[in-house]
């Protein structure tokens, strides 16, 4: 199961007919029912009666190893395994892909590790579920195309298993709770795996409001500015399914890489939670550019349209009144951002580039390096574990995030995102879609922790 899937470009009119209700999802089924809350005279998304959420944070019992089935080994689940057999108390027990070639060479990985050999799994797009039903496991860990990561999740979970996925854990508001709903069910873990929670900058972030040095938090902005042309239209990896979502759906669809690290510095969850959200797009031009300018004439990519706009724009409000910016821009040419702006009533930390200014500290009105404040508020993670981390994804967060959802599930902690957050930075996605198609109006968000977000205590400063 990884992101080897027909492009459209040579898929048949039946697949065509498939993909473009997967796409259609984002919009139809997580917005079926929508309503205005009595409370607030705002639209509100339907929300099942799953009763109160769990009165503490969800810890499993601790564990002497940690065995793994993975599914999907493309270039980010590659990556993932390469980590993971790094990590002490892990044991890969099972690999699935549609590929098998793709099995093959995580098996070989395993092996050359020093690793017993993973079993394959490889019979189709499916083949998961026998995965999750013939194999003892504790943990089901998938990187495969977005509409695939519920549908594993759940199953990994109604077999027994915890279960982490890529990012964004779902798209539709229904598909959030029914992944809360499993998780409290079967009480297992359901993990989202933002990695870019676990970014150098990001972490010492964190670290400085923990802190205190930016004052009360009151504003984040964060985003993915991206550009994906290229990828999208790739024979391979993401441009066999990514660039099919842009079909039919117009919304925040890659909201969590810039929400995660505000979510975390905001204690969202734990001390406040989303509210409601507003959303618009701009025009959809450069997908059918890219089109142009890169395929001869005759070719099916130059007939292809897009919903999606080029430029998404998302507005949050917390329930205690905080503000948070949100944007998407995959479509046009421009160097990689994800904004990262922390801002408090003592000062701000702004990325791309890192600077920071703290009133009484920093010389009036001028930006100071963010570089001249790392040895004093580096993240105790990455003094611990910048060594191990050489070399891995996404300059070393990648190994940090999965070194510890194993150290967690080794010592029988909460883990540091939980099931919730999943949920919560996830519902962007859908919420943003009807707000985008009812000319911005404003929707409110679930609350998925029903009441708990009051009480959940902050995550603190962890260290390896």
């Amino acid at each position: 199961m990884s992101d080897q899937r027909e492009p459209n470009s040579g898929a048949s009119e039946l697949d065509r007919r498939e993909l473009l209700k997967v796409g259609a999802a984002g919009l139809g089924a997580a917005m079926l029912g929508v309503a205005t809350s009595p409370r607030t005279g705002r639209a509100a998304a339907p929300a099942p009666d799953l009763g109160q959420a769990p009165q503490e944070p969800f810890a499993a019992p601790p564990m002497d190893v940690v065995r793994i089935g993975f599914v999907g080994v493309g270039g980010q689940g590659s990556a993932h395994v390469r980590n993971l057999l790094r990590i002490d108390g892990v044991e890969l027990k099972a690999i699935c892909d549609i590929v098998p070639e793709k099995v093959t060479l995580m098996q070989d990985r395993a092996v050359e590790a020093g690793k017993p050999r993973p079993r394959g799994y490889d019979r189709g797009e499916w083949d998961f579920v026998r995965m999750c039903q013939e194999e003892d496991l504790d943990l089901v860990f998938n990187a495969t195309p977005w509409e695939w990561h519920v549908p594993i999740c759940v199953t990994a979970m109604e077999n027994g298993k915890h279960a982490a996925t890529e990012v964004p854990a779902c798209y539709t508001v229904e598909d959030c709770w029914r992944l809360v709903e499993s998780a409290e069910k079967h009480e297992k873990h359901c993990v989202m795996m933002e990695n870019v929670n676990y970014g150098r900058w990001e972490s010492m972030v964190l670290n400085m409001v923990r802190h205190g040095m930016f004052g009360e938090i009151l504003h984040g902005e964060g985003g993915y500015l991206h550009d994906l042309r290229e990828i999208k239209f790739s024979s391979e990896g993401e441009g066999l399914w990514r660039r099919n979502h842009a079909w039919t759906r117009n919304g925040n669809l890659y909201p969590t890489h810039g929400l995660g690290p505000i979510a975390q510095c905001m204690s969202i969850n734990r001390g406040d939670k989303f509210e409601y959200l507003v959303s618009m797009s701009g025009p959809s031009r450069g997908l059918q550019d890219y089109a142009k300018e890169h395929f001869p004439d005759g070719s099916p990519q130059r007939l292809e349209r897009f919903a999606l706009g080029d430029v998404n724009v998302s507005l949050i409000r917390t329930a205690n009144g905080r503000t948070i910016y949100v944007g998407h821009d995959t479509n046009l040419p421009r160097p990689y951002s994800r904004i990262h702006l922390v801002q408090g009533t003592k000062g701000l930390f702004s990325g791309y580039p890192n600077q920071l200014y703290i009133e009484g500290r920093s010389p009036a009105h001028r930006w100071e390096e963010a570089q001249d404040y790392y040895e004093e508020f580096q993240h105790p993670l990455w003094k611990a574990m910048e060594e191990a981390s050489q070399g891995a994804g996404h300059g070393g967060m990648d190994y940090i995030e999965d070194y510890r959802l194993i150290k967690c599930l080794l010592d029988g902690t909460p883990t540091d995102m939980n099931v919730y957050d999943a949920a919560a930075l996830s519902a962007v996605c859908g919420l943003s879609e009807w707000s985008v198609a009812h000319k911005s109006a404003p929707i409110d968000f679930p609350d998925f922790t029903r009441g708990r977000w009051r009480t959940n205590p902050p995550l603190g400063i962890v260290g390896a």
